[in-house]
């Protein structure tokens, strides 16, 4: 049976989502949700850059595409870029393409540290400032809870410097949700960012009610599961249902499953290709399933 501490999250989550429905930023915009420690608005979709942006900066063909995938998130009026040193070139190209483009107004930049001990970490958040060419960094994230009460302290202090604006802990499995839950309990972080899709759902249990709870705001990353949703359908037609939420792909149903859930904040699949990009970003547009909407694309993959 559930405790009361689950029951009181329950009830918190079921509030919330009455009181703070995603909002567009502009007539026929993309959906926006609030940053509960600000009221920050973010786009609800963004861009992840894991194994897609680690190319040379200095190779013109590999980024090309590039520079259309961030081109395609900034037409649709998304603004969050996800990025780490731990994803090789990924920091430096990110921060190339946002320069050129005249953008950094335009972008949230999230970055991480994965290193332990003050001293290591520091390096590296330099290291991400000069590659991202940008003396403040929007969200500063702890990398795999790696030596996370050491550098959560540190990422504080590095908020009230201004080096950072907001800070964040991340894993992408779902052995770690007990101790993300723990941590948002206890630590209140800006941002978890967390694994979520619509053929892994651990993160609905404990850990998004006590973030709607706690007022931290969430990442979503592995929306589709590292490609296997998509290899479970294809050949598959999209629902004729689907409609009644503006999807007209695969992606932008998966996706809507999960920003439809009111503690979640911005979903950030990655892509290398504009094509793909332009279509995650039209989830972010049009009506969102409700609680039975849901459950209704849960069940094509019980």
């Amino acid at each position: 049976m559930p405790d009361r501490r689950q029951f009181l999250q329950a009830a918190a989550c079921a509030a919330l989502a009455a009181a703070s429905p995603p909002v567009p930023a502009a007539p026929d915009g993309m959906l926006q949700r609030k940053i509960p420690s600000t009221g920050e608005a973010l786009p609800v979709i963004g861009l992840g850059t894991a194994d897609t942006f680690d190319v040379a900066p200095d190779d013109a063909a590999a980024m090309a595409p590039l520079a259309q995938v961030l081109d395609a998130l900034l037409q649709a009026g998304g603004t969050l870029i996800d990025t780490a040193p731990s994803y090789g070139r990924a920091e430096a190209v990110t921060g190339t393409l946002v320069e050129r483009a005249g953008g950094r107004r335009r972008v949230f930049l999230a970055t991480k540290i994965g290193a332990r001990g003050r001293d290591a970490a520091l390096e590296q958040v330099a290291g991400s400032r000069r590659a991202l060419r940008a003396d403040t960094l929007d969200l500063i994230q702890i990398h795999n809870l790696i030596d996370t009460a050491n550098q959560l302290a540190l990422l504080r202090e590095l908020k009230r410097q201004g080096v950072t604006r907001y800070i964040g802990i991340t894993h992408y499995a779902d052995h770690a949700h007990d101790e993300l839950t723990a941590l948002v309990e206890r630590e209140k972080p800006d941002f978890v960012q967390v694994n979520l899709s619509v053929g892994a759902r651990s993160a609905e249990r404990r850990l998004l009610p006590a973030c709607l709870a706690q007022g931290v705001a969430v990442l979503i990353n592995r929306p589709f599961q590292d490609g296997a949703l998509f290899r479970q359908v294809r050949g598959k037609p999209l629902p004729g249902w689907a409609a009644e939420f503006d999807c007209a792909s695969w992606a932008q149903l998966f996706l809507k499953f999960i920003v439809a859930h009111p503690a979640v904040t911005c979903a950030i699949p990655a892509t290398s290709k504009p094509a793909n990009m332009a279509d995650n970003a039209r989830a972010g547009f049009g009506p969102l399933p409700g609680a039975a909407g849901r459950e209704r694309i849960a069940a094509l993959f019980a």
